[in-house]
């Protein structure tokens, strides 16, 4: 199982597009969030994914400071990891897990885990990622703390505490340099 992560572009971003209503689908579980009267996981009044996807188009906009990256397993779409600089990034942190996906099919194999590691290899510095606290998101919060743990031999923070924008969060947060790469 070949697992590759790419930086999408104009031509490429439809695909994560594709992807991104699977995401929030997952996300409803955890949130406990309902799509609006049309059927759409928002809480506009958006009318269509066409139209939900306009809101993603930053990130193809702004490149060096905002990296869509589209995970594939054995050349199929996987997932996909959006990562930001600053000035989209909490405080004090040079790189954020904004949002990290990969298809339940490819769940428990290994590849999140190795996505994530290449994400975190591409970009050298301070790493911040946040997920909810709550007791209905154990597999994800197992998951960051077990690669985390793995990918920075256990020198890493964990806290949970009210983010600015977005409520109680479960942060992460670490730094890597070349001697820490696998």
């Amino acid at each position: 199982m070949q697992v590759t992560l790419n930086l999408t572009d104009q031509s490429t971003k439809f695909i994560i597009n594709n992807l991104y209503p699977l995401y929030l689908h997952d996300l409803s579980e955890i949130w406990e969030w309902k799509p609006n009267k049309y059927g759409v996981f928002e809480e506009d009044e958006i009318l269509t994914l066409n139209e939900q996807n306009k809101v993603f188009d930053i990130w193809w906009s702004k490149q060096s400071i905002l990296f869509p990256y589209l995970i594939k397993v054995d050349d199929i779409p996987a997932g996909f990891a959006l990562i930001a600089t600053p000035p989209y990034t909490p405080q004090g942190s040079d790189f954020y897990v904004n949002e990290f996906f990969v298809l339940r099919s490819y769940r428990g194999k290994g590849v999140a885990e190795k996505a994530a590691i290449k994400v975190f290899n591409n970009h050298l510095g301070t790493w911040e990622l946040q997920t909810n606290p709550n007791v209905g998101n154990k597999r994800a919060q197992t998951f960051w703390r077990k690669t985390i743990e793995n990918y920075t031999d256990g020198n890493y923070q964990e806290e949970v505490s009210e983010t600015e924008d977005d409520g109680n969060r479960l942060i992460f947060r670490f730094s890597n340099s070349r001697n820490t790469l696998k």
